[in-house]
């Protein structure tokens, strides 16, 4: 864990606790959060607290940035920033090189191209399109038979995508998983997002980045701010993004064979 610098406990943690109930200024939001980043750090731990954490701390819900700032504290900002920096110049090709080997569909056929640029309008654009390529090279590991799942239904375990003029409350309390994933929000195309957010045990919170790749970004921090467990049918793709892109606990997890082969080909 980095310096987070002072914290607060006690007396002080709940007035400034109270304090964020309530402030307007996004910057003394900002300055509360990180010095009561120790304590929620206590609460995503303890079993029996983990659940209120969004109640206790509601502004990740309208202000953005607080899920990078607590990543960042956890580890620091070179870590943070690495899916950003590697992901479009390191891997992108090297992703689409490796999806050329996979047995051709009409749906890999249509991730290859929007991955290349070549999109439809109705296609993800070409960062998505590389990661949900990447889905289909570390498919969902082998489950139990009423629960196995294939590339193409984990998709929807990642990113779902709805059109802004609906109602995306309705959307996401219809849904059962408690596992973080995407909601992509556009007026009329995959291609064109006016918003993502992360959704985390049907609440919303707002990424801040625009970009695809930057909420893919805060979807993979989501997991170690609150301490969430990988989705099941992601969790190939999510260890990947944790030891080949964030390099965090290499050699420390148990990793399939297939990430352990993609990373030295993509590294090579």
């Amino acid at each position: 864990m980095t310096d987070v610098g002072q914290q607060l406990e006690g007396d002080a943690c709940r007035e400034a606790i109270s304090f964020l109930v309530h402030v307007a200024d996004e910057a003394e939001v900002m300055q509360k959060m990180k010095q009561t980043f120790k304590h929620r750090q206590e609460l995503v731990h303890n079993p029996e607290r983990s659940a209120d954490v969004l109640n206790i701390f509601p502004r990740f819900l309208d202000v953005k940035g607080l899920i990078n700032q607590d990543f960042s504290l956890l580890f620091n900002s070179e870590t943070s920033n690495k899916l950003l920096e590697r992901g479009e110049t390191a891997f992108k090709q090297k992703i689409i090189n490796e999806g050329q080997s996979l047995t051709s569909t009409a749906e890999i056929q249509s991730l290859i191209s929007a991955a290349e640029g070549q999109g439809s309008e109705n296609d993800w654009d070409s960062d998505m399109s590389s990661v949900l390529l990447l889905l289909h090279l570390l498919p969902p590991p082998p489950g139990k038979k009423k629960t196995k799942i294939c590339s193409t239904e984990a998709v929807e375990r990642l990113v779902n995508f709805h059109k802004s003029c609906t109602s995306i409350e309705g959307l996401i309390s219809g849904r059962e998983s408690h596992q973080p994933y995407l909601r992509a929000s556009g007026r009329l195309w995959k291609s064109k997002i006016d918003k993502f957010y992360v959704v985390v045990d049907k609440h919303l919170i707002p990424c801040a980045g625009t970009s695809s790749l930057s909420a893919v970004d805060e979807l993979f921090k989501v997991h170690y701010v609150f301490n969430l467990a990988y989705e099941g049918a992601l969790v190939n793709v999510f260890t990947f993004l944790q030891t080949t892109i964030y390099n965090i606990d290499i050699g420390l997890i148990s990793e399939s064979p297939r990430v352990t082969e993609l990373r030295a080909k993509l590294l090579n």
